[in-house]
């Protein structure tokens, strides 16, 4: 189906693959991807552009214009792909994939970025792509470099925003990292907005005494709440988050909007995938065990502490869209025996050029990490900035991306 709005033509695309593409005879999934391109250039043979988005779990952007891909489309069409298990692409929800939680957690060791590698395969070659070049934001940087050790042929060129990985970082590496730039992240939160540090630990003592219910009828904890913390590593965090704490209260009970807010924030509802796969983004030969909780600092147990991207076994039982995935998600932080997802003696001998930005304040990847990596691999040129949070590619379209496409053009 194609259709046109403001600045676009749009296409949309639907693929069978296999859930398992080890065993390609057997159980199949759908995967969704939107094509689109500037209207401008109809009848002309562009090269494709591959947008792998950020998650796990997260469906590609559904746009209303050209936004930030305005720069890419005047050169190419650009590829929306809908990760399996998102948006269209047989969507993992509450109430599917349904089973015994072995069979649950079976579909799902399926729904990592070595899988998503072989769609895109499978989709290149439907397409008759020779070659593309990948954007890959966040996890999708993650899915990049896995890309890249799988079938760097199939690549002409790379464009990684905030998401460079430790190729052999366990979870514990990962989470021990990440502790102290979210402790900083909040000190810069209440730096900027010194009055909330009162009014957070008034939400907590509120909670932690009061049992308050949100709209969905979970009951907001204090642990939930604190998950806000999240919101601090993008460009408007700290005022997003400032907006919501400032008018909590009215009339010294939690008001409906903020209740509607932290619902909406917290509640998995449209990606439990990011919940169940976090840390199995990690995973490789080795369970992760629950990493993020097993390393919480007690520091973040003070009133006024927010936690940031962790997954704690507690959501599975306090989250409606999360419980039916309880059994299910424990089977998976035992797994022991997940596959590697890249090839550091391929990576190293990697000839597709590759352009990435790595923020240096990014409270999500981690700096010292992918400093390491992009050390190792090749081809690799890196641009550090501290100008941009890890949404640097969507706050500053007409920075980040053309940048990157210049810098994969120069020599190393």
């Amino acid at each position: 189906m194609t259709i046109t709005m403001p600045g676009l033509t749009v296409v949309d695309h639907e693929f069978t693959v296999p859930l398992d593409h080890a065993d390609p005879g057997g159980r199949t999934i759908q995967v969704f991807a939107r094509e689109i391109r500037d209207p401008a250039t109809a009848g002309q043979d562009l090269p494709w552009m591959l947008f792998l988005q950020g998650g796990p779990g997260g469906k590609s952007p559904r746009l209303t214009g050209p936004a930030h891909w305005a720069h890419v489309l005047k050169t190419h069409r650009v590829l929306l792909l809908d990760q399996r298990g998102t948006g269209r692409s047989t969507p993992v929800t509450a109430g599917a994939p349904q089973g015994t939680d072995a069979e649950i957690s079976g579909y799902l060791v399926h729904f990592r970025a070595d899988s998503i590698v072989d769609d895109c395969e499978l989709i290149r070659r439907s397409l008759g792509v020779d070659q593309w070049e990948t954007w890959g934001q966040s996890f999708g940087g993650f899915v990049t470099y896995t890309y890249l050790s799988k079938a760097p042929e199939a690549l002409r060129a790379c464009y990684v925003t905030g998401g460079t990985p430790g190729l052999e970082a366990t979870a514990d590496d990962v989470y021990g990292r990440t502790y102290p730039r979210v402790q900083d992240k909040v000190r810069r939160y209440y730096r900027r907005y010194p009055g909330d540090a009162a009014q957070v630990r008034r939400i907590t003592e509120h909670l932690a005494a009061t049992k308050v219910m949100l709209p969905d009828g979970d009951r907001l904890t204090v642990d939930r709440f604190r998950s806000l913390g999240q919101l601090l590593g993008m460009g408007d965090g700290m005022e997003t988050l400032h907006w919501l704490v400032e008018e909590a209260f009215s009339g010294g009970e939690l008001t409906d909007d903020f209740r509607y807010a932290v619902m909406t924030r917290t509640g998995f509802v449209d990606r439990p995938l990011y919940a169940v796969l976090h840390e199995a983004c990690y995973a490789q030969g080795a369970a992760t065990g629950w990493s993020a909780q097993r390393l919480r600092p007690a520091e973040f147990d003070a009133p006024d502490m927010l936690t940031g991207e962790m997954i704690y076994p507690w959501m599975f039982d306090e989250i409606r869209a999360l419980r039916p995935f309880k059994g299910a998600a424990e089977l998976l932080a035992a797994k022991a025996d997940w596959p590697p997802l890249y090839d550091p003696a391929r990576l190293a001998a990697n000839e597709v050029p590759v352009a990435a930005v790595a923020y240096h304040d990014d409270m999500y990847v981690d700096l010292g990490l992918t400093l390491e990596t992009a050390g190792r691999v090749g081809g690799v040129r890196l641009w550090v900035t501290n100008e941009f949070e890890h949404d640097g590619y969507r706050v500053a379209p007409d920075q980040v991306i053309p940048k990157l496409m210049r810098l994969v053009l120069e020599p190393l």
